[in-house]
């Protein structure tokens, strides 16, 4: 999908929003898809992957910092998460359907936080947003 100058005003909006708690948000991300798709934790079977754990809060935080990543490289995604693609690929071997799911969590966990902000056009800009992130990181899989 390609960001307009809209979506990437409306998802840097957002980011800007969050603020520091992007890594509170990733992490009731991760709880979350953890929940709701079991087979995501095997990939985390050396953690301790209950609810407010340290080590869930500290890839929490992973997660958040690619994202923002992400947010401040929106014109080249490929080569600004190029290192994590080949990490989740060749080494952590990660099924990038994985990421798909994580982001869905994370769409849910901001509208619960952001019920009166989540209005369907930042909806949609946030959603082409995370499915280019997921194609970026999906690339080294080929």
């Amino acid at each position: 999908m390609v960001l307009s100058a809209a979506d990437k005003a409306t998802v840097r909006a957002l980011w800007k929003k969050l603020g520091n708690n992007v890594g509170v948000y990733a992490t009731e991300a991760l709880e979350r898809t953890f929940l709701a798709f079991p087979s995501t934790k095997t990939y985390f079977f050396h953690l301790d992957l209950s609810p407010g754990s340290a080590q869930v809060k500290a890839h929490g935080k992973k997660v958040a910092d690619a994202l923002t990543l992400a947010v401040d490289h929106m014109d080249d995604l490929p080569r600004a998460l190029s290192a994590l693609s080949d990490l989740h690929a060749h080494k952590l071997r990660v099924d990038p359907v994985n990421f798909k799911l994580l982001t869905h969590c994370l769409q849910v966990t901001l509208a619960r936080h952001f019920p009166g902000d989540f209005s369907p056009t930042l909806q949609a800009s946030l959603d082409k947003f995370l499915s280019d992130v997921v194609l970026a990181l999906a690339s080294s899989y080929h």
